[in-house]
């Protein structure tokens, strides 16, 4: 009877991965087709790439999604890691509501939220139009709560009498961080950044909401391409972005092995 019971396991853990991962798959496996409709397979062709690369606009949008993920990590951890040390060391329960409510509200309702604020904001002192500005921001303000969660888990392994230690022979606060409490939760602090540059350069729905009208973002250009028709292009910058986000992934995880248990 187990030995049953092991074998639909088996059988439901395959199908399940095979309906994750093989659309995943079929996309890279036809960005090298040679011919503009996905209904076929034609031959081998790396020219959906070199288009690709030869695309202005798609370069464009590529280079501000990089900016804002890089800008929107770096904030996004110095913020986190606060919050993060905040929520392990003080147990007020006011503030895991407010560190964690922009990861477990819909990006949907987010997004509205985000750009009515931010219209409210620029009809009373004029100066935030939706553009670049209000994306930045708006990737800053969820990528915080993802980062939080990375270091108090990294956190929550430390031994905090080695704080008091440090404190009792002298230490000033700064330097008891700096000596102390810094070296341990670094790889945490690591894979929050990836994890925030990770999700920055991925969004769609929030970038959708708060980009404006001039505002040219990867995940949008994307999005402008595939309501013509998934192309082998569109399939080819789709496996970079895919490969790129794989590769962070696989860093964070590497560096701080807890990083995805962590939101669990």
């Amino acid at each position: 009877m187990a030995k049953k019971q092991s074998k639909w396991l088996w059988a439901s853990a395959i199908l399940t991965y095979l309906f994750l991962y093989l659309p995943l798959i079929i996309v890279v496996l036809y960005s090298f087709n040679d011919s503009r409709l996905n209904a076929e397979w034609v031959g081998f062709t790396l020219k959906w790439y070199d288009k690709l690369f030869h695309n202005e606009k798609m370069l464009t949008a590529a280079a501000n999604s990089l900016v804002i993920g890089i800008l929107a990590s770096f904030f996004a951890t110095i913020l986190g890691t606060l919050a993060g040390i905040a929520l392990h060391r003080y147990k007020l329960k006011l503030l895991p509501f407010l560190v964690l409510t922009p990861i477990a509200i819909p990006e949907l309702l987010m997004g509205v939220s985000l750009v009515i604020f931010f219209v409210i904001v620029n009809q009373l002192i004029g100066i935030l139009e939706l553009g670049f500005i209000t994306i930045l921001l708006s990737h800053i303000a969820f990528c915080i709560g993802f980062v939080a969660i990375v270091v108090r888990a990294r956190m929550q392994g430390m031994d905090d009498s080695l704080v008091e230690a440090a404190r009792d022979l002298g230490a000033t606060p700064f330097q008891a961080f700096r000596l102390i409490t810094l070296p341990v939760i670094k790889p945490g602090i690591i894979a929050g950044a990836l994890m925030a540059f990770t999700l920055s350069i991925d969004d769609f729905v929030i970038t959708f909401f708060t980009a404006g009208a001039g505002a040219s973002m990867l995940p949008l250009e994307i999005y402008s391409m595939i309501k013509i028709a998934v192309t082998p292009e569109v399939n080819a910058v789709s496996s970079l972005l895919m490969l790129l986000t794989l590769a962070l992934i696989v860093i964070a995880t590497k560096v701080s092995p807890s990083a995805l248990r962590a939101n669990s």
